[in-house]
């Protein structure tokens, strides 16, 4: 939440939305196509939200990116907070 404010900014309330779409409708789809839970923890989905809201759209984005790009069947997984 933005400081000293005390709702969101758009920022966030777009983030929101598209981490609720994500959730909600592009997850459950993905899931189909494979049988495995999230190694990563926060989620990738939950990442990005923090990241978006955290750094801005383009370094949140490009966060977010580079840890889609590290979930795959091989890693190890794990702790993964934004940084």
């Amino acid at each position: 939440m933005s400081a000293g404010a005390g709702r969101p900014s758009s920022r966030e309330r777009i983030a929101a939305v598209l981490l609720a779409f994500y959730k909600r409708i592009l997850s459950p789809m993905l899931h189909t196509f494979s049988v495995g839970q999230c190694k990563y923890l926060p989620t990738c989905s939950e990442y990005a939200y923090v990241a978006v809201v955290r750094h801005g759209w383009l370094r949140g984005g490009w966060l977010a990116l580079r840890r889609l790009a590290r979930c795959h069947p091989f890693s190890k997984g794990g702790l993964d907070p934004v940084p």
